[in-house]
C-alpha cells in the first residue's frame, strides 16, 4: 500500500486525436464523476487501519493456536502443570515478537477469549467492523457477567462496537450492562462499598501519590470542586501554576489546614454541584422492577437507594427527575444570547459529553455553543445549543466543519469534515417535544 499523489485539479488529458479540451460534455461530466468517487488520502488510510485491525485479529489467533499446541504437547508427555507451559509459551512470544510477558499474557488471554468464549467478536474483529480497543474492552466488560445477561447483552453490545467511537462506545456499554444487571446494583454497590481506602505510592524525585478508592458520587463530587477552585485561582494574573498543580494543592489545603484562607474570596466559598438523573417512579414507595438505574454526570449508573437519598434533598446535588411521557419547550429566542442557569444545565443534562465526534469531555467542562451562530439568526434554545469542549468549538468556527441538526432525532447532531465525510453524534438523553397538531397533519404515530 502506498499513496499516489493526485494530479493536478485542472489537468487535462488529450481526447481520442490526441487534442486537449475538446472533449464533449458528457465525456467530461463523467471523468470529473469519476474523479469525485476516487479514493483520496483519507480512504486509503482507512483502507490501512481496517489491514492492520485484520493483521491484529490474526495474529491473536494465532497466538490462541501456540497456546493449544502447548497445551497438546504437554499432555501428550505427561506434565499436568499447564501453569508452567502456559508460562513457557508466553515467555517465547515474548522473546520472538520482542515484548514483555505482561504485554504477552494479555495476547494470551485475550486469544483465548475471542476465538474459545466470543466468536460473534472475533468474526466482528476480524472483518474490521471493530476494532482492536473495541474488542479489548467488549471481552474486558462482559466476561464476567452471568450467562444469561451475556447470552441478553451481547448481540446488542457487538452492534454499539460496530457503530460508535471507542469512547462513546465504552460509556454505553457501560450502562447497557448496569441496566441489565440493574436488580443487583444494590448488592454489589454495597458490597463494593466496603473495599473504600486510602493507598499511597511513592514516585520518584520525593514525590508520592495519594489514590483513594470511595465511592464514584463522592469522587465526581471532589473532582468538581478542586477544578472549579483551580479555575478561580487561574485568574489571578500572577498566576503561573497548571491547573492541574493547583488542583493538586487546593486539595493539600483542604486535607492539611482545613480551611482555604490562602485562597481568593472568590473560591472559598465553592461548594461541589453534581446532577443525578432518577427515573421518577423509582422515588415512589413500591417502586416496580426492571428501572433504568439513576445516572451521575461524568460517573454513570448509581444505586437507586444511592440516589434516592440524595433526590431527597441533600445540597449541592442538581435533582433531574425524568419520565418517558415528559416533554417540554425551552426557548428565549433571540431576547439573550447567553443562556438562562436552567437552559444551560439541561443543554449539559441531555448531552452528558460535549457534542462533538468521540469526545468524552464531561458537558460540565464544555462551553455552550449555537448551532446557528447568533450572528446568522440563530436563536438560544434547546434545539439550537450544544456543549462543546473549547477545542472542538474552536475547530466548528474556523476548522472548515458544518455542523448540522439530524431531523426528528431529539437533539442529535450531524458534523461534516472538510471532506464531505458524515458523523452522527446522539446526546447522551433524549428530551421529547410536545409539538401542536394541526388540522391536516398527518397523526404522530
Amino acid at each position: 500500500m502506498f499513496f499516489d499523489p493526485a494530479p493536478p485539479a485542472d489537468s487535462q488529458g488529450p481526447s481520442a486525436d490526441g487534442a486537449v479540451g475538446d472533449e464533449p460534455p458528457e465525456i467530461v461530466a463523467a471523468r470529473e464523476r469519476a474523479a469525485f468517487d476516487a479514493p483520496d488520502t483519507l480512504d486509503h488510510l482507512i483502507e490501512i487501519a481496517d489491514m492492520v485491525t485484520m493483521q491484529a485479529a490474526q495474529r491473536l489467533i494465532g497466538v490462541n493456536v501456540l497456546r493449544r499446541e502447548a497445551m497438546a504437547d504437554a499432555a501428550r508427555h505427561g506434565r499436568t502443570l499447564t501453569g508452567v507451559a502456559e508460562r513457557s509459551v508466553r515467555l517465547e512470544i515474548a522473546a520472538a515478537l520482542r515484548i514483555t510477558e505482561n504485554e504477552a499474557a494479555a495476547m494470551l488471554a485475550l486469544g483465548e477469549a475471542l476465538v474459545e468464549r466470543f466468536p460473534t467478536v472475533l468474526d466482528s474483529f476480524a472483518s474490521a467492523r471493530m476494532t482492536e480497543r473495541h474488542a479489548r474492552f467488549l471481552v474486558d466488560a462482559v466476561q464476567i457477567l452471568e450467562p444469561e445477561l451475556l447470552a441478553q447483552i451481547l448481540p446488542a453490545a457487538i452492534e454499539l462496537a460496530e457503530a460508535q467511537p471507542v469512547g462513546v462506545f465504552r460509556r454505553r456499554l457501560r450502562a447497557l450492562i448496569e441496566t441489565v444487571r440493574a436488580t443487583t446494583f444494590t448488592e454489589r454497590y454495597v458490597e463494593a462499598v466496603q473495599r473504600r481506602r486510602v493507598a499511597l505510592q511513592p514516585d520518584h524525585d520525593a514525590m508520592t501519590w495519594v489514590m483513594t478508592l470511595m465511592p464514584a458520587v463522592e469522587a465526581q463530587a471532589i473532582w468538581e470542586r478542586v477544578t472549579r477552585m483551580a479555575k478561580v485561582i487561574l485568574t489571578d494574573a500572577g498566576e503561573t501554576r497548571t491547573l492541574d498543580q493547583v488542583r493538586a494543592d487546593v486539595i493539600a489545603d483542604l486535607l492539611i489546614e482545613g480551611d482555604t484562607a490562602l485562597h481568593p474570596p472568590d473560591a472559598r466559598g465553592i461548594r461541589a454541584t453534581v446532577a443525578v438523573t432518577v427515573p421518577v417512579l423509582a422515588l415512589i414507595d413500591g417502586a416496580p422492577d426492571g428501572l433504568e438505574p439513576a445516572v451521575t454526570e461524568g460517573i454513570g449508573p448509581i444505586p437507586l437507594e444511592r440516589a434516592r437519598e440524595l433526590a431527597g434533598g441533600a445540597e449541592g446535588w442538581m435533582r433531574i427527575l425524568t419520565h418517558p411521557e415528559t416533554g417540554m419547550v425551552l426557548s428565549v429566542g433571540r431576547d439573550l444570547y447567553r443562556p438562562p442557569p436552567g437552559l444551560r444545565r439541561l443543554v449539559r443534562w441531555r448531552a452528558d459529553r460535549c457534542m462533538a465526534p468521540g469526545c468524552g469531555i464531561p458537558a460540565s467542562r464544555c462551553e455552550i455553543d449555537h448551532r446557528v451562530a447568533w450572528e446568522h439568526g440563530g436563536e438560544t434554545r434547546l434545539d439550537n445549543l450544544n456543549p462543546l469542549c473549547k477545542g472542538h468549538h474552536t475547530l466548528k468556527h474556523h476548522g472548515g466543519w458544518t455542523v448540522q441538526d439530524v431531523a426528528g432525532s431529539f437533539g442529535a447532531v450531524e458534523w461534516i469534515s472538510p471532506t464531505g465525510r458524515r458523523y452522527v453524534v446522539e446526546p447522551e438523553r433524549r428530551v421529547p417535544v410536545f409539538r401542536v397538531q394541526r388540522e391536516g397533519d398527518p397523526p404522530p404515530f
